[in-house]
């Protein structure tokens, strides 16, 4: 889709919703007129959008990238791996073997324009073939033409010979986070730490950044990033991320001699897999061994994020399209002022989240377009002992559309620091492959015993799921013994609406910081039914609110378990859910329905 076309559907939804809005105002809706009363929340997400409206400035001075010797690479076929939504494409083009190497051009054009005093470096039209990060300075935009595509190398070596920290046989490795938790591992694909005013851009959708994360490696053997993910190998592959690496230490207790023999027990779990490089990173945090203790690349499986950038201050991603991430596909950590506009984001393989901004300030997403292998977006704020950068708070999301995924708007599941006054609205959930790999859930905030923290002031509106989302449910497994039986909550995908404070409980040993969520509000959401093999629907449940479970925790008694609380759905029409009961509430008080519909019943009730 072009952006004049993305901008055209804008325009014209707005001004439906304008004029609907209008008219519950026109026939006194007493809902609408609370809502723009003296106190109205949707103040601050304007505020927070205004923040915006002053672009970047750069000095108007361009590097271009072949005046540092970089030459465009011809391509050659490739057979893709398979990735989490069904049969790979049967050729894909890559890099043809032996291309030149436009990595020592791009970084010498960085920092050519950051000598300067900063600029813009281009890169024309044409295919790069880049192995190594695009590591970006302050005061630099790294601008790519219509038509350039840039296409990182699949050989995690290139991400492991770069970095600030020499870690020996592990690569020269950076500091970054995965899956909410600090280490020292591969260099992301789009790289900065510590900059301020930065920018990635491109012309339109046809400038690209692929992370081939979608094809073999270049040693010629059957792995790839996508391949790590998986939990039963593919034949040939060598390793994955969630099995035992021997290279993880048979004990905890020399990197953490403070710990109890009971404390490291209890971080251990009874999980016979603890090693793999998944759980190991989170096991040192919770032994709080130091993050540059904390050595992985090189000889481990923890795949990078494709565009990631920790500490920096006045953040801009604009108009180009990343496809084929190995993992998450944009991810700013300790972040402020982060701005993303006019991005497609097209990667279908495991953990391909859109956009998780983590721990940042002052966030707006605007006009992007996603399809995912995973969340569209999903907010987090750290894992386990790892809450040094403090909430994620005030982020404005909107006119943007969702296409597929698990999750469109997500809270969670890392968010230990807390996550607080998120605003989104104006969305389109298509969910266009509703018949074969349907979205999980459209609106969704995930937490449990162990990533804690706290999730509030959540205001939603003006969501549209014209294809409603997966009709079957993916049922919640509880840790064995509660009054929950299993199969018979749909948190893992089913509901619209998917507030879950117990979220993979089994999957975290130390279950010691209970969550506290409230004060979450969603209005006019409108989902429509379609027709399936043995009738028409929109969901499986409306919605599931499961607050806290007692029995998951295992920390000190005394600590408090509140309940979810202050919930408010107003004004939505949820289409006709599956199940018999439209709805499944735990553990929450103060939740109330107005002017909500249901397989056509209206509902004004508090829960």
């Amino acid at each position: 889709m072009k952006h004049t076309e993305h901008h055209a559907i804008d325009q014209r939804r707005r001004a439906l919703l304008k004029g609907a809005s209008a008219a519950a105002l026109a026939a006194g809706a007493p809902a609408m007129a609370a809502e723009n009363a003296a106190v109205n929340p949707w103040t601050r997400a304007e505020r927070i959008a205004a923040k915006f409206a002053k672009p970047l400035s750069f000095p108007a001075r361009d590097f271009v990238i072949t005046a540092h010797g970089a030459r465009p690479c011809p391509m050659a076929e490739a057979k893709p791996l398979a990735g989490a939504h069904g049969t790979p494409a049967a050729t894909q083009l890559v890099p043809a073997p032996g291309s030149p190497d436009s990595h020592p051009a791009i970084r010498a054009a960085i920092a050519a324009a950051s000598q300067a005093g900063g600029g813009r470096v281009l890169i024309p039209a044409g295919d790069w073939y880049c192995k190594g990060p695009i590591v970006l300075r302050s005061n630099v935009n790294v601008h790519l033409a219509a038509g350039a595509r840039v296409h990182f190398s699949a050989n995690p070596a290139d991400y492991a010979r770069h970095g600030e920290f020499d870690c020996g046989p592990n690569g020269k490795l950076v500091l970054s986070r995965w899956q909410g938790n600090d280490c020292l591992n591969y260099s992301p694909m789009v790289y900065a730490r510590n900059q301020n005013n930065i920018a990635i851009t491109g012309e339109d959708w046809t400038s690209i950044l692929n992370g081939q994360g979608n094809v073999p490696f270049e040693d010629g053997g059957a792995d790839g990033w996508w391949n790590w993910a998986w939990r039963n190998k593919p034949a040939g592959a060598t390793a994955r991320q969630g099995v035992v690496n021997e290279a993880n230490p048979a004990s905890l207790s020399a990197l953490a001699p403070q710990l109890t023999p009971a404390e490291l027990a209890l971080i251990k779990g009874s999980h016979a897999d603890w090693r793999s490089d998944e759980k190991y990173l989170p096991a040192l945090s919770e032994a709080r061994v130091p993050a540059e203790q904390r050595v992985f690349g090189a000889g481990h499986y923890l795949r990078p994020c494709m565009i990631e950038f920790v500490g920096c201050t006045d953040v801009l991603m604009q108009g180009y399209q990343v496809v084929n991430t190995p993992f998450w596909q944009h991810h700013p950590v300790n972040c402020r002022n982060v701005h993303i506009k006019k991005v497609r984001m097209e990667s279908m393989g495991p953990n391909s989240d859109g956009f998780d901004p983590e721990s940042c300030d002052t966030i707006l997403v605007d006009g992007c377009l996603f399809n995912t292998g995973d969340d569209c977006i999903a907010i987090k704020a750290g894992k386990n002992t790892d809450v040094q950068y403090g909430p994620t708070r005030d982020m404005v999301i909107q006119n943007s559309i969702m296409n597929t995924g698990h999750g469109a708007i997500t809270l969670g599941s890392e968010m230990a620091a807390g996550i607080e006054h998120v605003y989104a609205q104006n969305l389109d959930v298509r969910n266009m492959h509703w018949a074969t790999d349907p979205l999980g859930t459209a609106i969704r905030m995930k937490t449990n015993m162990n990533r804690g923290g706290f999730l509030r002031h959540f205001y939603v509106r003006q969501v549209t799921l014209a294809n409603g989302v997966r009709t079957k449910p993916g049922f919640y497994t509880p840790i064995p013994g509660g009054v929950i039986a299993p199969k018979t909550v749909a948190t893992s995908g089913g509901a619209i609406i998917t507030i879950d404070c117990d979220y993979t409980p089994a999957f975290d040993s130390v279950r010691t910081r209970p969550p506290e969520v409230s004060d979450i509000h969603i209005s006019d959401v409108r989902v429509a039914n379609v027709q399936t093999e043995d009738g028409a629907y929109s969901c499986y449940q409306a919605f599931v609110l499961l607050g806290p479970v007692a029995h998951s925790y295992n920390g000190p008694a005394g600590v408090p378990l509140l309940p979810l609380a202050n919930v408010t759905i107003t004004r939505c029409d949820f289409g006709t859910p599956r199940a018999a009961e439209p709805w499944f509430v735990h553990n929450a008080r103060n939740v109330t329905l107005s002017g909500v519909t249901i397989a056509g019943k209206r509902y004004d009730t508090r829960l």
